[in-house]
């Protein structure tokens, strides 16, 4: 092969030339470390990640490329989406997954993702997630998190756990299942002591079962779906202890008040201070347990905002 000749009008240039490229320095370009969707259990968040990597590893990157990718029309429909703004259809769903470069089974992952995120119901909510398990990554990726939704997915779970504290509590299934009312099965039970072990809400001390953390609470702000359906199974529980129980056994009021915003939000108040009253006096009291009660708390308008016919 012939070797290559600089031209003699450029010879002039060979020292200069020589020190350039001796003073070069060589970068090793690669693929922008991106997401991974599996990581996530919110496909907004993944959008802002993706866009955000992509943004910052590639030159000119924007809002109207991604639209482009995705066959959109509208530039900032990333934007709008992103910042809940918009929902997304299912069909532009897998338009997006395609945009961010997902394939298969990711793909498949982040629709399943955006129908969990848009489910309306607790009951859409636990079909959409049943989907979810479907994948082996979500499952490994969120154990912990699935543990913590079965803790207040069965109303028995929290029971079994103020159980624990009792005197005479037996760790066994059976034991377990004949002293809850309703009963559930020992299968139930077993399962209630897997849950809260893996939770590390209670543990073996001394030859028995204690609680290892004595406070725990639904918390304030947006309730997931396990949550929901928890409150949900708690007031039907209220409604069978209505009708089952004598008057000696429990302790049912209500009251239909007309408030003010600001009365409403004190009301809140006081009834949030008073669940946290009752969580740190009730671990440290000096009478042994003898039974497991549950106390609901419930406040919530009877009546629309405004002028319903200007609605």
């Amino acid at each position: 092969m012939p070797k290559f000749r600089i031209p003699s009008v450029y010879e002039n240039l060979r020292p200069s030339l020589a020190r350039a490229f001796a003073e070069c320095q060589v970068y090793n370009v690669s693929k922008p470390d991106l997401p991974d969707v599996f990581d996530y259990r919110n496909y907004r968040k993944f959008l802002v990640d993706y866009f955000a990597a992509r943004k910052a590893s590639e030159y000119g990157y924007s809002y109207r490329r991604f639209a482009r990718d995705a066959g959109l029309s509208s530039p900032n429909y990333l934007k709008l989406v992103s910042e809940g703004a918009r929902n997304l259809s299912p069909e532009m769903a897998g338009r997006f997954a395609a945009a961010c470069g997902l394939r298969a089974e990711a793909a498949d992952y982040f629709c399943d993702l955006v129908a969990f995120n848009q489910a309306t119901g607790p009951d859409d909510r636990q079909r959409c997630q049943q989907r979810l398990k479907r994948y082996r990554r979500y499952r490994e990726v969120f154990r912990l998190d699935e543990a913590h939704a079965a803790y207040h997915g069965k109303w028995y779970i929290p029971a079994v756990r103020e159980l624990v504290t009792l005197p005479d509590f037996r760790a066994e299934p059976g034991w377990i299942a004949r002293r809850l009312r309703p009963r559930i099965t020992p299968r139930q039970a077993r399962r209630a002591l897997q849950v809260l072990e893996e939770l590390g809400m209670v543990a073996e001390q001394e030859g028995r079962l204690v609680q290892s953390d004595a406070l725990v609470s639904t918390g304030e702000g947006p309730l997931g779906h396990h949550i929901v359906s928890f409150h949900l199974a708690m007031l039907e529980r209220a409604g069978a202890a209505l009708q089952e129980l004598k008057t000696d056994e429990r302790s049912f009021g209500g009251l239909t008040l007309s408030l003010s915003r600001a009365q409403m939000q004190r009301l809140q108040e006081r009834l949030y201070d008073f669940r946290q009253e009752l969580l740190q006096e009730s671990p440290s009291g000096e009478e042994p347990p003898e039974l497991v009660a549950q106390l609901n708390f419930q406040l919530f308008p009877l009546t629309t905002d405004g002028d319903p016919d200007a609605q």
